[in-house]
């Protein structure tokens, strides 16, 4: 501990003081009223205890955001390295309210949004509509296993297609960077088991969606998302990052402020409604926040893009739903307890950077009456 503490300190102090001078939350005329932590239902001195010694640590933290009964409670910043998806050179930005942060894999849970809204509006079909309906062009491809592939096997990541990500050696989420088309990579992989039986992560399904999207509504997928679901939401300063062709990527490419990734959340909480209006269908958030397959990590479940979970409070459990992004990016919704945690990163690639966000709302979770 000792030789921790002396190896830190100068780190240390530098921390604590980008952390004092971080204000509490204020009204930003962005919708979001505030509130305290104890008027909120916490724990105040543990909470901010809590939040005081993750952002303290070395865990690469950028910001922590709660919000409670649709009131934001805790907004904490610190400066950090931030990286472009394809970029493996960090720079170091100075983190706060109006400052985009790059939300990785977040933006797949708004893909899974997109599609709700563009099937509210009759653009796209039942979800049991066979994904190559949507590829007259991919003839060649429509084999009869093929065919079983369905919107609601995309939306579950349970295609069947053979696809590695995130593997030492080969990772199919690469190729989507400079493939083109990009759809038909995704959808040409080999069959590795039929639809529906196991949960498998895979970016070219997300990719595809995007697409589907894209052709149903006649706009490109960042249009429609600015249209359909940003601009109610008050969301005005956004990015969808390019890739190397100069198409954005659906799968890794979303950059948000985390007050407005703290929106998504709280849409999720409001079954869809926002200050009133509905913006995504009540039906498809119910459908969304319950599980529909196993994944294979740790004891999680995956719904329309989002991750579902437990965690223990008051001695037993309370469901989550998340949208996961690499490097540590989390939207964290707790139904029962009325709560959205946000949580961004740059523990990019670092595969302890998960758990370590879990584990933080968790100990969020108990500080909560």
């Amino acid at each position: 501990m000792i030789v921790f503490l002396r190896g830190v300190a100068m780190s240390g102090l530098l921390l604590l003081a980008s952390c004092a001078a971080t204000p509490e939350p204020t009204p930003a005329g962005d919708g979001w009223q505030t509130e305290s932590a104890t008027a909120a239902g916490f724990d105040a001195p543990r909470l901010d205890a809590l939040v005081a010694a993750t952002l303290n640590d070395t865990t690469h933290l950028h910001a922590i955001l709660i919000v409670r009964h649709g009131k934001l409670v805790v907004e904490r910043y610190r400066d950090g390295n931030d990286r472009t998806v394809y970029s493996p050179f960090p720079h170091r930005a100075h983190f706060g309210p109006t400052v985009r942060h790059d939300t990785r894999s977040v933006g797949k849970s708004v893909i899974g949004l997109l599609v709700g809204i563009a099937q509210a509006r009759g653009a796209i079909g039942a979800l049991d509509t066979p994904v190559l309906d949507y590829y007259p062009e991919y003839a060649d491809l429509a084999t009869p296993d093929r065919r079983r592939i369905t919107l609601a096997h995309l939306l579950t990541m349970s295609n069947g297609l053979q696809w590695r990500e995130g593997e030492p050696g080969h990772d199919d989420e690469h190729y989507l960077y400079w493939k083109s088309p990009r759809t038909r990579y995704a959808l040409d992989r080999p069959i590795a088991q039929a639809p529906g039986e196991q949960w498998n992560y895979n970016s070219g399904g997300t990719t595809v969606l995007a697409d589907i999207v894209a052709r149903t509504t006649k706009m490109p997928y960042p249009q429609f998302a600015d249209e359909a679901l940003f601009a109610p939401l008050g969301i005005r300063d956004w990015e969808w990052t390019n890739d190397l062709h100069g198409e954005p990527m659906p799968f890794a490419g979303l950059r948000l402020r985390p007050r407005d990734m703290a929106k998504l959340g709280q849409l999720l909480l409001n079954r869809g409604q926002w200050r009133g209006r509905q913006v995504v269908p009540a039906d498809w958030i119910d459908a969304t926040v319950q599980p529909h397959i196993h994944t294979r990590v740790a004891d999680f479940d995956y719904s329309y893009q989002w991750w579902l979970g437990t965690a223990e409070w008051q001695g037993r459990h309370v469901r989550w739903i998340s949208a996961f992004g690499n490097g540590g990016q989390r939207i964290f919704v707790v139904p029962e307890l009325d709560l959205v945690v946000v949580v961004t990163a740059g523990a990019y690639d670092d595969p302890q950077a998960g758990p370590r966000v879990n584990a933080l709302l968790k100990a969020i979770v108990g500080t909560a009456h």
